[in-house]
Order: C-alpha cells, then structure tokens, then sequence
C-alpha cells in the first residue's frame, strides 16, 4: 500500500493487530511464527512495535510470495542472485535492520510450478543451503503440489526433514499427506477457521485428518496452527468477516483443541504438535 497511502490506516490496522496479538498472548501463546515475505506486504518495523507492545516472540521470515510469475526485476537476474537477498535477511537484517529472519517462506499454488515459482524455490534451497535456517511452504494440496515442492527442493540438495510443507491440512488424502511425510517432510495443519464457506475443509475433516494420522504414528510430523494474518488487502473486511467469520488467533485455543481432545487427542499430542515440533523444526540449523 506504500504507493497508495491512503488505503491504508496504519494506526487502525496496528490497534487491529494489538487486539488479536493480545488476546493470543492471553491464552497462552507464546510465540508468533510469521511467514509475512516479499510479495505480501512485509513491513518488519511493524512487526517489531506489536511484539513490543504485547510481549509476544515473533520469528520473522524470508522469501518471496508469488503464484506465477516473479516481480521484474528478478526477470533478468539469476536464481543465486535471488538467493542472495534471502541471505543478506537472514545473516545482516530485514529492511535496513538488525532483526534476522529464521526461516524461508516460498509458496506453490493452483498454477502449479511455473518458471517464477521454480526460480524463487531454488533461490530458497541454496539459501537454506547456505545458511542453515529451515524453510516453509505455501501448498495447494488439492493439486499435490507438496510433492512437486519436494523434488524440486531435494534436486537442490535440501534435507527434507528440514521442510514444513504449510497448508497440507486443506486436505484429508491420507495417502497424500503420508507421502509427505516419509519423504522426511513435516506438515501444516494450519488453515483452520477457512471452512466450506470459504472454499475450504470444515473444522470437523481437518480435525478427523489430525486423528487419522496420529492413529497412523504420524503425531511428531505435524503442525497444528492458523494460517491468520491481522490484515489482509486482497479482500474488502466485511467479505473477509462474511466468509471465515473464526479466521482469527484464538480459534485454535477456543475451540479446536477442545474439539480434538474430545475426539481422543492427548494433551501430550497437543503439545507435541504446538510446542515440541516447532521447536525441533528451528533447533536444527547449520549450513550444509
């Protein structure tokens, strides 16, 4: 919105933000994984004044957001120069500040695997080569796509293991999220509060998903979140609220983890899926 300023409130979306952060915080969230990259608006200074005002640990991210093609002026430069700038985020700072990414965000849509989507998962790849820090990704499950991520990431050289393959709980293929996962892979189940009105799975599906794979002794591959932000300009707000009305921070807390212990889920499994698998996923680090 930097080119239009006046579509933009900053001082409402910042009370907007401060009130979902807060009462995240209220209910026990300690930390804030926010995969926000080139191509969705990132603004680290933003993010800083929230964390600083509720408390909250946020683990900013790098990378670059796109389904198809790439902005222009990586048209005519090299994957490794793309690469480049994923590492001056991680090893120097974000836009002009000392605050480090910890991870790598690229994303994969409907569209597939175009030239744009390769070139940024590469670029990705050898930063996570050179750096160590894990990466992350946006998927549609529907297309398989996860799968098509992978390969083009292990063609790199990456550890899979090292890979979270987000948004995978959009769909309830047990087959195709198993592949996933024994390719070493953890995955994202991550959209909850867009439900069948949105186009998506309902909270039921994805929470029978979550039990079917944790029957399976797929438990310490998962993990359980929203795919949230506080604002978001590809919708008008009422669309937005009309359409995923608990796509919010406290949706998890409220009611799908009630839901999942109700269905057989332990506590023990919730915290695996919360705290213990995030963890593991930043502990491993190294370039290689």
């Amino acid at each position: 919105m930097a080119t239009v300023p006046y579509l933009y409130d900053e001082k409402r979306e910042m009370e907007r933000a401060l009130g979902q952060v807060r009462a995240a915080r209220e209910r026990g969230v300690k930390t804030i994984v926010e995969p926000t990259v080139m191509g969705l608006g990132r603004d680290i200074r933003f993010m800083q004044e929230v964390g600083r005002l509720t408390g909250m640990q946020i683990i900013p991210a790098t990378g670059l957001y796109t389904y198809n093609d790439v902005p222009f002026y990586f048209h005519h430069r090299s994957v490794d120069h793309m690469a480049g700038l994923f590492i001056h985020d991680i090893e120097e700072g974000i836009q002009g500040t000392s605050i480090r990414a910890a991870f790598l965000k690229c994303a994969t849509d409907e569209p597939g695997i175009t030239p744009g989507v390769e070139q940024v998962l590469r670029a990705v790849a050898r930063a996570h080569r050179r750096t160590g820090v894990p990466i992350m990704t946006h998927s549609h499950p529907r297309s398989g796509v996860g799968l098509k991520q992978q390969d083009i990431l292990e063609a790199e050289g990456v550890d899979l293991s090292r890979v979270l393959i987000g948004h995978s709980g959009d769909t309830d293929d047990i087959d195709y999220l198993t592949q996933l996962v024994e390719r070493g892979s953890f995955i994202g189940m991550d959209r909850y509060g867009l439900e069948e009105s949105a186009g998506y799975l309902s909270t039921e599906k994805r929470n029978a998903t979550i039990l079917e794979m944790c029957r399976r002794g797929y438990v310490e591959k998962m993990m359980l979140s929203q795919d949230t932000c506080c604002t978001i300009d590809w919708f008008e707000p009422e669309v937005v609220a009309a359409l995923a009305p608990k796509w919010n921070m406290t949706y998890i807390t409220d009611e799908v983890i009630p839901a999942l212990k109700a269905g057989g889920i332990t506590d023990a499994q919730i915290h695996t899926m919360t705290v213990d698998n995030p963890r593991r996923y930043f502990e491993r680090q190294g370039a290689y």
